[in-house]
């Protein structure tokens, strides 16, 4: 179904409309009606590949069909080509020899999406209860000792003057939804209607007809918000979130602000926007707090569970097992070397899943140029295909020197074991603590095993005396050989 009939069906149940009056409304079924209004999630799910089940134009045929169409709006109603007469002028004119059945697939195609994005889009300068406005500004901040240029995601509702804010890497669409998300939740409910401009990468608005992407119009479905779209040059049309921008950046980013983390940062610009809110006032002169009760009992009740702001893009990994995302190279890892994999782009991380949804790798996110991205835990299945080729492996630089020495005297059955022995115990305590367990285990003259290294990673990222160079944990590896001798 179109997502902006789905946007129809659940904005309609949210105002209270009854749902055989959605159903007729629309021309739609009740039971559809019913199945779009009670969805409680409508995060994008991994695409999945099917097999093609009819013949498609080529790729020279279809652009053809729309600039014939694109130019028949300039056309006399009564002498726009038909779908047959486009049909016929592909036969003759370039030797066409497909079905009509395609070319009029086609043209009904172009017409429906072409109706559906015309009636989106409209400006309103009376700013009723429950409307929020959208936009970025850019500043600043020292994260983690490093100067980095950030995007300020800033929703302000007009009505009371409320105004929030949250720091994010990019103007990205899964980190727009994201920062909505958040911010909507340190609100408590979700606003009627979004006002944004073509500065966002929600949707854009061209001659009056607006195209929204596909991430955003499934986050709207998800909070069922409605969307406008304004001039991005006029800043009348959406002046309340225009000097929210400038008025957050000047009483909390000034001086540049240094923080240990992203999320740090953000939970500063939370209690910092709670802060100037309460001692604001909204235009009449009632303090804000006042007023925003009136926008929050226009707007809607979070759903269920959180909107995951997710885009999925295939990839084909190179023959090392990378993949590039929007110019960036992320390792895979090289088992996964010339295999075509899905690749899920957060705000924070991006997720490399292979065949049937298989997670390959998780990694951070990362922004403009740089070196690629990588997981020392992604490098391990090739390795212990290929145990000799640890004396080359880049996983060397991310372990203790100690244990790479250690590794390296070890034949090809100790090594698989010490590697094998690291990859499981890191996916509880993390590659550092299981690196330092293993390291524990060979200066005490073991081969590690995946009990002993599990049992001590999880002491370390815990901070036991380990981890703080006290107490020898020697007496582990003796609870488990009296175990093992035990249990023979």
């Amino acid at each position: 179904m179109p997502l902006d009939d789905v946007n129809d069906i659940r904005e309609l149940d949210a105002a209270g409309v009854p749902r055989a009056e959605i159903a007729r409304r629309l021309r739609l079924s009740r039971n559809t009606v019913a199945k779009y209004a009670d969805m409680a999630d409508l995060s994008p799910a991994a695409p999945e590949t099917k097999p093609r089940a009819r013949r498609a134009l080529a790729p020279g045929d279809a652009a053809w069909i729309d600039a014939v169409l694109e130019a028949d709006l300039g056309a006399p109603r009564k002498q726009r080509h038909t779908a047959k007469r486009i049909y016929d002028r592909l036969v003759a004119e370039r030797g066409y020899g497909g079905s009509y059945s395609t070319v009029q697939r086609r043209v009904r195609e172009w017409r429906l999406a072409r109706r559906a994005a015309g009636g989106e889009g409209y400006l309103e300068l009376e700013w009723t209860p429950g409307t929020a406005q959208v936009d970025y500004g850019s500043f600043e901040a020292d994260v983690a000792g490093e100067r980095l240029a950030l995007k300020l995601l800033v929703v302000s509702l007009p009505h009371s003057n409320a105004r929030y804010a949250r720091a994010c890497g990019s103007q990205r669409s899964e980190c727009m939804c994201e920062g909505l998300s958040r911010i909507f939740e340190q609100i408590g409910r979700a606003p009627a209607a979004l006002v944004l401009d073509n500065a966002t990468e929600a949707g854009r608005m061209s001659r009056g007809k607006v195209t929204e992407s596909r991430l955003f119009s499934l986050f709207r479905a998800h909070y069922r918000c409605a969307s406008r779209y304004c001039n991005p040059y006029s800043g009348n049309e959406k002046g309340s979130v225009e000097n929210a921008v400038g008025f957050i950046r000047r009483n909390l980013l000034v001086p540049v602000p240094s923080v240990g983390s992203l999320e740090e940062l953000n939970r500063l610009l939370a209690a910092g926007c709670k802060r100037l809110n309460a001692a604001s006032r909204c235009r009449d002169g009632r303090p804000v707090a006042e007023a925003l009760a009136e926008d929050l009992a226009e707007m809607a009740a979070l759903p269920a569970g959180p909107f995951d702001a997710v885009r999925w893009v295939r990839a084909r990994a190179d023959k090392r097992g990378y993949i590039v995302v929007d110019g960036r190279e992320y390792v895979a890892g090289p088992a996964w070397h010339s295999r075509e994999l899905i690749a899920g782009v957060r705000a924070a991380t991006v997720e490399i899943l292979a065949d049937r949804g298989r997670r390959v790798a998780l990694l951070p996110r990362a922004w403009g140029a740089g070196d690629p991205v990588r997981n020392p835990l992604s490098l391990v299945p090739a390795l212990l295909a290929r145990p000799r080729a640890f004396g080359e492996s880049t996983i060397r630089r991310d372990m203790p020197s100690g244990l790479v020495r250690a590794v390296d005297r070890m034949d090809a059955a100790g090594r698989r074991q010490t590697l094998r022995s690291i990859s499981r115990a890191a996916e509880a305590s993390g590659f550092e603590a299981a690196c330092r367990a293993a390291l524990h285990v060979v200066e005490g003259g073991r081969v590690p095993d995946d009990a002993t290294v599990d049992v001590l990673a999880r002491r370390i990222a815990a901070g036991g005396p380990e981890a703080a160079g006290g107490a020898d944990l020697g007496v582990y590896d003796e609870f488990l050989k009296a175990g093992e001798r035990h249990a023979g």
